[in-house]
């Protein structure tokens, strides 16, 4: 080669370089694929892949449809895979493809996330201020027509929770709008409480309330396995235009398959987390910490982890925790996460083993009487069954003697009931009863408020002085 000749054969290598790249910008990357070998009820098995727990993955059907799937176990050379999507249309060969780290997923046929990354619709989930106002899936698609999400921030489900020793304090109280919660069941900013109740005992209103009337920056709910109609009444009824347009609504109805419940819950935390780090004070309402428990137990079963207390694999007590941690106050000066889990109980029962469970990771508990729902005493909340752990460190004293009065008198009359309706009793035999049934009135009517009814902290202590405090003949 001489020297006259290098600038030409120089342009011609760079002519043809510039031609390869724009093949490469428009071609399909190199993907990792496996086949499918087989379906067995909610597990899907693929081998000739090689991809890490949580990894997305898609199913390519023969009719042109895809089933998006995660791995959530392996064993040998086989992978367990568990779909976000219905199955129906599987066939036994079918090319299982990895999406992480590589390849664009072409346009969906509802047009939405154009161009996204399959991984990150798997893995990533949309996050930012964008997402107020909106009702979204496990996954972070848009439920409510209202258009595409337009937001660039993603975050994974499954981020790590803070390190104990910077978190700030739980030292400020919470302003729940809620009577009986204020004044005798305090919480405090960055506290995680469960509502724990049974079927059909005002559960849901009584969120509803909290949702409407607490003082937060962001609400966020998570409407975890329970019936798709109350997703529509809970956004339309109970949280209302004005209650929407400072929430994010992520919907994983009992329809969906246990993975999508599994990740809708990871997702509220998430996006709850990232309006946190935003220096907010974020409200969380979960419904129910139950269903997501009980997702994770139809997982489990299903890739062969064995059952252990009543059917539920050890698995899902080591799930329960790491998504519970995540809430709570920040770093010293950030923002906060207080959080409400619902916990069902099977018959009422509280030692139903989630409600066990949560009870032992939880910053204090609610539990709704079925009985005083049935009476007509609603919020139908158990005073004498529930407590706030946090609260003995936001009242002074002096307020926790009141509140301490307040439950001694209420037990004293519920223990005497029986003999005092039957007239068994006679007044002056025991003086705290005297008092207690003296007061009794008064402090059913105290507990009791109607939903549409906001009842401020301030207003609350105060009214619990007087009542205290009040002479009764």
């Amino acid at each position: 080669m001489t020297a006259t000749e290098t600038p030409s054969h120089t342009a011609q290598w760079r002519n043809f370089l510039k031609s390869c790249g724009d093949i490469t910008a428009v071609s399909q990357p190199f993907l990792l694929s496996g086949s499918l070998t087989r379906v067995t009820g909610l597990v899907m098995e693929a081998v000739g892949l090689k991809l890490a727990v949580g990894s997305g993955c898609t199913v390519l059907l023969p009719n042109g449809n895809r089933v998006e799937a995660e791995v959530v176990g392996f064993h040998d050379d086989r992978l367990y895979l568990m779909p976000t999507s219905d199955v129906f249309g599987l066939t036994a060969g079918a090319k299982v493809v990895s999406w992480d780290g590589a390849g664009v997923l072409p346009v969906s046929s509802d047009g939405r996330n154009p161009g996204r990354r399959a991984s990150d619709r798997i893995t990533r989930f949309p996050v930012g201020n964008e997402l107020l106002g909106r009702v979204l899936d496990g996954t972070g698609r848009p439920l409510d027509g209202l258009g595409p999400l337009k937001v660039e921030q993603g975050a994974r489900p499954t981020e790590q929770s803070l390190n104990p020793l910077d978190r700030e304090p739980i030292n400020q109280i919470l302003d729940v709008g809620v009577r009986a919660i204020n004044a005798l069941l305090t919480v405090g900013r960055g506290q995680r409480m469960g509502l724990f109740a049974g079927s059909g005992v005002g559960k849901s209103v009584l969120l509803g309330m909290m949702a409407r009337y607490t003082s937060a920056d962001v609400i966020v709910v998570g409407l975890i396995g329970e019936r798709g109609r109350e997703v529509k009444e809970f956004i339309e009824q109970i949280l209302g235009p004005e209650g929407l347009a400072r929430s994010v609504v992520v919907a994983a109805p009992a329809d969906t398959w246990p993975l999508m419940r599994l990740q809708g819950a990871s997702y509220a935390t998430s996006i709850a987390e990232y309006f946190r780090d935003q220096g907010k004070n974020v409200l969380l309402i979960m419904d129910s910490l139950t269903r997501y428990a009980m997702a994770q137990r139809e997982i489990a079963l299903a890739i062969g982890e064995p059952p252990a207390t009543k059917g539920y694999p050890p698995s899902v007590f080591a799930r329960l925790p790491r998504l519970v941690e995540r809430a709570g106050n920040g770093i010293k000066g950030g923002g906060s996460i207080t959080a409400f889990y619902t916990v069902l109980t099977e018959g009422d029962d509280q030692q139903d083993p989630i409600a066990d469970a949560a009870r032992a990771i939880l910053d204090g508990h609610v539990v709704l009487s079925r009985q005083l729902a049935e009476s007509g005493h609603y919020p139908a909340i158990d005073i004498e069954a529930s407590i706030s752990r946090a609260m003995t460190g936001l009242v002074r004293p002096e307020y926790f003697e009141q509140v301490r009065n307040f439950k001694r008198f209420y037990s004293r009359y519920q223990r005497s009931r029986d003999l005092i309706s039957v007239g068994a009793y006679s007044s002056g035999t025991d003086p705290l009863l005297d008092r207690a049934i003296a007061l009794y009135p008064r402090l059913e009517s105290f507990l009791q408020q109607s939903m549409f009814e906001r009842a401020d902290y301030t207003d609350s202590a105060a009214g619990l002085g007087a009542l205290l405090a009040s002479n009764i003949n």
